[in-house]
């Protein structure tokens, strides 16, 4: 199964959820209009949607994720790089690489990647 799409406005939401779970729909109301200056009825809107779409279920009027912060960033993640760079992750990383500086504990962390990588470890285990 796929992880649904997440739009801008709904993952700050989420990442209000995530840091709050579980969480009374109520207080999300509180916290959305706090950190998002948000209407009940947005939120409300926003639990809703999110529900139908399975990355929340609101049961009791508690709201709890179906789906990680990382499920999200990873689809997200593999969506710009198939759309903006053709699925290459080379032409990603040199796009990447060309306007930002890497320092050498970023280069060893991902060579490290990449040996675990091809040592059959795809999950950094």
């Amino acid at each position: 199964m796929s992880t649904p799409k997440v739009f801008e406005s709904e993952y700050r939401f989420c990442l209000i959820l995530w840091e709050n779970e579980p969480v009374k729909s109520s207080k999300l109301v509180e916290l959305c209009r706090e950190q998002l200056g948000w209407k009940p009825t947005t939120t409300y809107t926003v639990i809703k949607r999110l529900s139908e779409r399975g990355v929340l279920k609101n049961e009791n009027t508690v709201v709890t994720s179906l789906v990680s912060k990382g499920e999200i960033q990873e689809a997200e993640l593999d969506e710009m790089v198939e759309k903006t760079f053709e699925g290459s992750l080379p032409a990603f990383i040199a796009a990447f690489t060309k306007r930002r500086k890497i320092s050498d504990e970023d280069i060893k962390a991902i060579q490290d990647m990449i040996d675990r990588y091809r040592k059959g470890d795809k999950n950094g285990d």
